[in-house]
């Protein structure tokens, strides 16, 4: 590398000096890390197998009941495992790094797509001849015909079609008005884990069993939909029991194979711990840290939620064990961290796979999102801070992994000894942890129905989202708006070069005849709103047919409203729960930045006309530089400048405006939402030249993140423009992700530490729901490119998640070596 020493952030250090790596203390997790470590994951198609071969003997039967069934039916029958030198027992795949199949979703198309896995360029994988057999020959034709994917591209009409899908079987996005909810089961999931640690699954199953015992069989509904319902939760505790067992005869089995007493003994642990849970309390960290992972890994086998099951709130639940064993010296604080780290270290084994093309397309670099939240407050309003929450911080600087997704809970009294930590950990400069704020977040969840103790309690979940694991009830995949492509239909008259003369908006007529601003802001947001309202059609329509197809008896018998209600929830509705939907803003800053330069260049200096603007974009500004370069000039988003963001926060205005109105509609909340992970790459594949200077194909801006290289009054302006442009006296508003992007050199010694504090209080002021860092130098991401092998463990922060540099396409390698790198705060 050509910089010195000093301008490194320690993950650069350690890649160009691997003796840096902190490997004394954790042996066992390097030797089981470096055996899998940047393998190509195979597919493994157990759970499919045993699923559908459940699901075939047991049609016509209640869907949640099916469901409970086909689950204890896989966990029967799966091949159980324990990795070599692993301290926990459970993994849902073959060992190594592996992915496991949901046919329920997307079955129909296995046979056309899976036989191209292993060479895909993005996040590949491999599978045996063997697997491929069964898969075509047993898997695939049951589920022809009887998909939710199938179900939902012959339910869309056709004005709805046009915006969604480019081809007749659904499968290759428009990435338009992209529906998410045919590669996804369920969004991402925060289990109910302490209610499982402390009370243990035949305590729960038992609650099951008096409930059914307690209904009045003479009611219709009692006798058809809650006997069932109670029937399956039944069964769901006795499958994941079942699971856990099997790995008691697994550790005895290996335990007497294995020669080294040592080994032995660990082996003969892991059995006596399986033996108690998760059918009982725990009483022990270790139990309790086995009982988690049992629920987490059975959470996968039950259901595809959105990239990942979350970890909710681990340094809370565990805690009161953690801090037991530590003062009655049965673990120390290292046997601890271990104990952790093996759990990162097999999790890291899973690998979410999308056979879904668009899928694919929008979560790169083997995505994942199974975050484990750290800090925040109490159900009481405390500070939550304690000695895990610290652990779990050392952990993620000193253990070189992307896995977990580590996020942290900022509010207004967070301890300024745990900010330390948390910058110092940010100047790691592998991504983590991501940050959500309190401030913002939980008055949010409250005005919105939440009780204050429960919103208090959220756990982070997905990218960049929170759940209430016990009063959300909302779990269908939403849809992504392309606003970028209502900018280029106003510009083209409802067309898009991408798709020649078919008319995908509405004509809004000849741009270049419009006199004034406010005709043609008045035609952009006319595009805006049709695309809006497709998407609201098209979550309707999703919303209907999902109960159909799609049951969680793990999650339901989990959540307290599921039980009290007998009611599966994957159901439309549930009493007493708060459903948040939302839908996604692709491309912000692109539109704002366009609009802006639009409305003070034409409009207002006169020093272009439309036609030449639209000449310029015509070519992609290939011979109008000057014109582009002019483009360029004009106030941009993500300044601090009032006058893009006065546009920006008029967007959001408009937007959530008519979100109010579909939430009244549907009876839920509709919120927008500005987090693209990856698909803001893909999205801005089928938009052309933009007016803020943005060549053709190019990807569009990231979350509220500015457009690539626009911010360039430092961070802070960054933060402040995110504070100018949301409108903080409504409530259909979610996530925002925000990306910020430093030089090593502007965060050196004690006093880039405190920067970055500076900067995350300046954050947590201004009530922002999301921030996350890259520190790394461009540079370094240019030999990256240039010589993958000697930076294979380069992390880099991409949007809720960091991923390998060298696992991305080149098309979101550049994206990020184009942000912005700020090199002085």
């Amino acid at each position: 590398m050509a910089q010195c020493a000093t301008c490194l952030s320690p993950q650069e250090e350690r890649i160009a000096d691997s003796s840096k790596v902190k490997r004394q203390g954790r042996e066992r997790v390097f030797k089981i890390l470096e055996r899998i470590q940047f393998t190509v994951p195979h597919v493994d198609i157990e759970r499919a197998l045993y699923f559908t071969r459940s699901m075939r003997e047991t049609e016509g039967e209640l869907l949640t009941l099916r469901w409970a069934k086909a689950l204890k039916h896989v966990a029967e029958n799966i091949t159980v495992y324990i990795t070599p030198d692993q301290l926990l027992a459970g993994r849902v795949g073959q060992l190594g790094r592996y992915g496991i199949l949901y046919p329920e979703i997307d079955g129909d198309f296995y046979i056309e797509v899976m036989k191209d896995l292993p060479n895909r360029a993005k996040s590949p994988f491999q599978i045996s001849d063997s697997d491929m057999k069964t898969l075509v020959e047993e898997i695939a034709p049951y589920w022809e015909g009887k998909t939710y994917h199938e179900h939902l591209n012959k339910a869309l009409p056709q004005e709805l079609r046009t915006v969604t899908y480019d081809d007749a079987r659904g499968l290759k996005s428009k990435f338009v008005v992209s529906e998410t909810s045919s590669y996804r089961s369920a969004l991402q999931w925060v289990p109910d884990y302490e209610k499982v640690i402390k009370r243990g699954f035949i305590d729960i199953q038992n609650e099951a069993k008096e409930k059914l015992a307690n209904l009045d069989l003479t009611n219709g509904v009692d006798i058809w939909e809650k006997k069932p319902f109670l029937e399956a939760m039944v069964i769901v505790c006795d499958a994941i029991m079942i699971w856990a067992k099997r790995h008691v005869e697994l550790a005895k089995k290996l335990a007497a194979e294995e020669k080294d007493e040592k080994r032995k003994a660990e082996l003969l642990q892991i059995a006596e711990i399986c033996e108690r849970v998760p059918a009982y309390p725990a009483r022990t960290f270790r139990e309790a840290v086995q009982c988690q992972w049992f629920v987490q890994m059975f959470s996968r086998i039950e259901q595809k939620a959105s990239a990942i099951i979350s970890n909710g709130r681990m340094d809370q639940y565990l805690y009161p064990f953690y801090e037991q064993d530590i003062k009655n010296g049965t673990i120390t604080r290292d046997e601890a961290r271990e104990l952790l780290e093996c759990m990162w270290v097999d999790m890291a084994q899973f690998i979410d796979l999308y056979i879904n093309p668009t899928g694919n397309e929008f979560q790169e670099g083997y995505a994942h999102w199974e975050a484990v939240t750290i800090g925040g407050q109490t159900p009481d309003g405390e500070d939550a801070t304690n000695d895990l929450s610290y652990l779990f911080l050392e952990s993620k600087r000193d253990f070189p992994l992307n896995y977990p997704d580590l996020a942290t809970r900022i509010h207004s009294r967070t301890p300024e000894r745990f900010m330390h930590e948390i910058a110092l950990t940010v100047k790691d400069g592998s991504g983590f942890p991501k940050l959500i704020n309190d401030e913002e977040v939980v008055p949010l969840y409250a005005i919105k129905g939440a009780p204050i103790n429960e919103a208090l309690d959220y756990a982070v979940s997905g990218c960049t989202e929170a759940r209430l694991p016990n009063r959300e009830t909302y779990t269908s995949g939403c849809v992504y708006v392309n606003f970028a492509s209502a900018l280029e239909m106003l510009m083209y008259n409802g067309r898009m070069k991408h798709y020649g003369d078919e008319l995908i908006g509405i004509e809004t007529g000849d741009v270049t005849k419009m006199k004034t601003w406010e005709e043609f802001y008045e035609a952009y947001k006319a595009q805006h709103m049709n695309l809006l309202h497709k998407a609201f059609q098209q979550q309707h329509i999703v919303d209907k047919l999902r109960p159909l197809h799609f049951a969680s008896p793990l999650s339901s018998v989990l959540h307290n409203l599921c039980m009290k209600h007998c009611k599966d929830l994957q159901c439309e509705k549930i009493e007493e729960g708060v459903d948040y939907s939302y839908f996604e803003f692709l491309g912000y800053a692109t539109v704002v930045d366009s609009l802006a330069a639009i409305k003070k260049l034409v409009f207002e200096n006169k020093k272009l006309t439309m036609k030449e603007v639209v000449d310029a974009l015509e070519a992609d500004f290939e011979g109008y530089k000057p014109i582009q370069q002019m483009l360029k000039s004009t106030p941009r988003y993500g300044n601090n400048d009032p006058y893009a963001d006065s546009i920006a926060k008029d967007i959001d205005r408009f937007t959530q405006v008519e979100a109010k109105k579909n939430s009244e509609e549907r009876g839920i909340n509709v919120d927008v939402r500005y987090v693209p992970i990856t698909s803001h790459v893909p999205f801005g594949k089928i938009v052309s030249a933009t007016p803020n200077g943005r060549h053709a194909w190019f990807p569009l801006s990231d979350g509220t993140s500015a457009s690539h290289g626009a911010d360039d009054h430092g961070p802070t302006a960054v933060l402040m423009s995110n504070y100018h442009t949301k409108n903080y006296g409504m409530i259909n508003r979610a996530s925002r992700l925000l990306n910020i992007k430093l030089s090593p050199k502007c965060v050196e010694g004690e006093s880039g530490t405190r920067k970055i504090m500076d900067i995350i209080r300046t954050w947590c002021d201004l009530k922002l729901w999301h921030l996350q860092f890259n520190i790394v130098n461009r540079s370094t991401l240019l030999a990256a490119q240039k010589d993958p092998n000697n930076y294979r463990a380069l992390l880099v922060r991409i949007a809720g998640y960091s991923a390998y540099f060298c696992d991305l396409s080149r098309d979101l390698q550049n994206d990020i070596i184009d942000r912005t790198e700020h090199t002085e705060m």
